[in-house]
């Protein structure tokens, strides 16, 4: 295999994992977790600053196992009943009395969090433990579980290299890529090269799965069902991406205590990046190796676009990530390079301009704004139909791409403090 394939299966590699929980609240619950696992003792306080971007994703996301929701929660049951060892999914084995533990040290005023605003980081975490007369530090700069620092009584027991913005944002520096070289790696590689991504597949189908089984946030996904079942939506592929879609979301916005294959930091572009893609290549009885580069296509392509702006932002993700997500549908209907550059720059110029205010419950209804136009777009470019040069679409899809890049960078700034300040307030 040539070395840029390569550089492209260990970007893939490196920020699609699976992850249990809004990632940003997750991001805490390690750090505490860690912190724990340094002092080895029972943890009698928690002190907790975050990044406003980190902040402002984890006020109204439900934690996994906790049916709590909050910063709070998280680093506390991170610190009481949290694997240091597992990632995003420290918290996969709590259980009912780390739960009940970890909220009295809530209720007696021993979890205290903040907002740290001297930094330039968009992903920040600052744990500090006590135990004791002992006390232990973990910073996370730059990734959710990326740390920079970790302190025992004061004392420094490890430190990282910090690099400014050094987190996904930044994995594709110094890697020859775009749409083009994307297309080509995703449908000539070696299958067994890629294979790995099948797994994507399996959680975020569970995930949706359980979403429709249980009452989860919205309920989008069930809704959806319930309309299609009384006649008032058709039980078409359609309806059904977009039910599916939602429904994963709507469970991992609820607390469900299922992982999912996560992209750049997010667990419900993950999710966008994935379902419609497998719905389609059910429908067109595509092979499991089809599915594959599709999925390997999508998730590649949404991290290169999203590599344009900051990992946490005012901008919603899913925007981009649907855009992909509608490039491999293309690819399935044994669509062309063309058609797949038609149905990214259609969805980009359909809802790049949704807004992110924070992880919750809406989010599901984000995810379901951006599938439906993944459809759209990919419907529209199989007839070759699309947006040509006006707005923020470019002369091209590279262009267009950079565009929205700009937008969210410069455009956007002010908007994510405004969105943080009127959330603060609330």
């Amino acid at each position: 295999m040539n070395q840029q394939w390569q550089d492209y299966i260990n970007i893939v590699q490196s920020v699609v994992k699976p992850a249990l929980g809004c990632t940003e609240p997750i991001s805490a619950a390690y750090a505490a977790a860690v912190a724990a696992q340094m002092l080895d003792a029972p943890i009698d306080r928690l002190e907790i600053r975050v990044s406003d971007n980190l902040y402002k994703n984890a006020m109204g996301v439900f934690v996994p196992g906790t049916g709590k929701i909050g910063l709070a929660i998280a680093a506390a049951v991170g610190a009481i009943g949290g694997d240091a060892n597992a990632g995003l999914e420290v918290l996969a084995n709590i259980n009912a009395a780390d739960v009940t533990k970890a909220q009295a040290l809530i209720d007696a005023n021993k979890v205290s969090v903040a907002r740290h605003t001297d930094t330039n980081e968009f992903i920040f975490c600052y744990v500090k433990a006590y135990a004791g007369e002992h006390n232990a530090e973990v910073t996370i700069s730059g990734g959710h579980t990326l740390i920079i620092d970790k302190s025992i009584d004061g004392e420094s027991v490890y430190q990282h290299a910090v690099i400014q913005g050094c987190a996904t944002g930044n994995v594709c520096d110094h890697v020859d890529i775009n749409i083009a070289s994307i297309y080509e790696f995703a449908t000539q590689v070696n299958y067994d090269a890629i294979k790995f991504i099948l797994q994507a597949a399996e959680l975020n189908r569970k995930l949706a799965e359980e979403g429709m089984k249980n009452a989860y946030g919205l309920e989008i996904g069930r809704t959806i069902q319930r309309c299609i079942d009384t006649g008032m939506l058709p039980d078409g592929i359609m309806n059904q991406i977009v039910m599916m879609t939602s429904a994963a979301s709507d469970a991992r916005m609820g607390g469900a205590t299922l992982p999912a294959m996560s992209n750049f930091g997010s667990g419900n572009q993950g999710i966008a990046a994935t379902l419609p893609v497998c719905l389609i290549a059910e429908h067109y009885h595509s092979s499991e190796e089809k599915l594959a580069r599709a999925l390997i296509m999508s998730h590649l392509a949404a991290i290169y676009m999203k590599s344009y702006y900051p990992p946490l932002s005012a901008f919603c993700g899913n925007s981009v990530t649907s855009a992909a997500a509608a490039m491999a549908m293309v690819y399935l209907a044994d669509g062309s390079l063309q058609q797949s550059n038609y149905a990214i720059i259609n969805v980009l110029s359909d809802c790049s301009g949704m807004i992110c205010d924070g992880a919750k419950s809406t989010c599901a209804m984000k995810v379901k704004t951006s599938t439906n136009s993944a459809v759209n777009g990919f419907l529209m470019a199989m007839h070759s139909q699309h947006v040509q040069k006006q707005g923020i679409v470019g002369k091209d899809v590279e262009q267009t791409i950079r565009n929205v890049g700009k937008l969210v960078s410069i455009g956007m700034s002010n908007t994510d403090a405004t969105i943080i300040d009127i959330m603060s307030a609330q």
